[in-house]
């Protein structure tokens, strides 16, 4: 069994096909987004409807806010409305800007429209830079 050191987590973790996406997803975030390591956090816990639940990767601005919730499957997991719903499912609590849904091989990027609410695909994903007057 191999196992990948998380650096959010600050452990090592067993090396999953979906563990292998948040990975690559955490140094994309850090290296090419300018997100400090500080301000995400992998396997967020929160409470929705009386149930726990855990996302992927959440980023957050300077004021630690939560900006970015990011979905990770595994490769051989399609992206389906399924996949898009318990996201959107998610962010009843988290109520971010951006959300994320990547399998590695296609990624789904999604911003709010703060007046309707509605999501939609973006093609610009954000850099820490562009959420600082958050």
């Amino acid at each position: 069994m191999a196992y990948i050191f998380d650096p959010l987590r600050k452990k090592n973790v067993r090396l999953t096909p979906e563990e292998r996406v948040r990975q690559d997803l955490i140094v994309y975030l850090n290296e090419k987004c300018g997100y400090p390591l500080s301000h995400m956090a992998s396997e967020y816990s929160f409470t929705f409807n009386s149930l726990n639940y855990r996302a992927d990767i959440v980023v957050f601005n300077r004021k630690l806010q939560p900006k970015i919730l990011v979905e990770c499957k595994a490769p051989s997991v399609q992206l389906s409305e399924e996949v898009i719903d318990q996201v959107i499912r998610y962010n009843y609590v988290l109520k971010v800007e951006y959300i994320l849904i990547s399998n590695g091989v296609h990624s789904l990027l999604l911003k709010k429209d703060n007046d309707t609410g509605i999501y939609s695909p973006s093609g610009n994903f954000p850099i820490f830079a562009d959420l600082q007057n958050d």
